[in-house]
């Protein structure tokens, strides 16, 4: 990897929340300026999109040529659940639904704090839900997302095991966000290094999403470092080294160690919080992708030959 691409997330991501930080923006202007995060991922080829109603939830198709009928990813997008959408998702999802040569339906789930804990997750599982009317097995559905995605991918897993239901096939959980507690190491020994995140825009989020629900920072229900981890699909957990949630990223892993899960673990060297937003313009991000994408056909018991290049 060259210098110019080790370097390159990392200053767009700066510049982004410079501009971002501005005192006198109120959030729908603060959520504006964050839109174009997709700026910093390259258009995938052979891939078209199509806005859905997952059953009153708003979505997004993702959908690689030549991509597997049987398969769907179900991704769930970063933005602490106060910013972001499927929009700023859309490239980087494709880039991970190309590489897994499987359409992809991109949830935007409702934010915080016009909405709070448990709606996020609520739409989350509507659109699972939806996915199973349209004839999908749940056994070939992914459950996929970064940052407070990356929660919701594992969560989603969660809650079906707990209430009986047919478990999603696999769970993909990238940089996530995995202990709102804001306990984990990295949290200040990565303080200098994550471009993006910050403790204090954490701690924005977080109250964003749980002030004056009653929800302790340790409740199984938004901390899976407290929840009941066991019995869960193959999973695989990525993230970056430089990255202010790396410690819960390994943390996380961890905890689904030693419930007995199947489990992957993937760090990548210097990489930023979510690195996937760079998908198509650094070499070992779309390393990481392609990874990724073999990682998810196997598991799905998809021909991994078949890729769509």
């Amino acid at each position: 990897m060259s210098n110019t691409e080790r370097t390159a997330l990392a200053d767009f991501y700066a510049n982004l929340a410079g501009r971002a930080s501005n005192p006198d923006f109120e959030l729908p202007t603060v959520r504006d300026v964050l839109e174009n995060i997709h700026a910093a991922a390259a258009e995938p080829e052979g891939v078209t999109y199509a806005e859905v109603d997952a059953d009153g939830v708003a979505a997004l198709w993702c959908i690689p040529l030549d991509s597997d009928p049987q398969s769907v990813i179900l991704h769930s997008h970063l933005g602490g659940t106060v910013l972001m959408s499927r929009h700023t998702d859309r490239k980087a999802a494709a880039h991970i639904a190309k590489a897994a040569g499987i359409r992809s339906l991109v949830v935007d789930y409702r934010r915080s704090p016009e909405h709070k804990h448990p709606a996020q997750i609520q739409d989350v599982e509507t659109a699972y839900r939806w996915l199973l009317g349209q004839g999908y097995a749940a056994s070939n559905i992914a459950s996929v997302g970064h940052s407070i995605g990356g929660y919701l991918a594992v969560e989603l897993a969660v809650r079906l095991r707990e209430r009986g239901e047919a478990l999603p096939g696999a769970v993909l959980s990238i940089s996530p966000w995995a202990d709102v507690t804001l306990l984990g190491a990295s949290i200040e020994a990565n303080a200098e290094r994550d471009k993006l995140l910050t403790r204090g825009l954490l701690e924005l989020f977080r109250s964003c999403w749980l002030d004056g629900t009653g929800i302790e920072f340790t409740d199984p229900a938004v901390n899976l470092l407290h929840a009941d981890l066991s019995g869960l699909p193959p999973t695989a957990i990525y993230y970056g080294e430089h990255e202010l949630l790396s410690s819960d990223a390994i943390n996380l892993a961890e905890h689904l160690k030693q419930a007995g899960n199947e489990l992957v673990v993937y760090e990548l060297a210097q990489g930023q919080h979510s690195f996937i937003m760079g998908a198509g313009r650094d070499h070992d991000i779309d390393c990481a992708i392609e990874v990724m994408g073999a990682w998810l056909r196997t598991t799905l018991g998809l021909n991994v030959a078949a890729v769509a290049k």
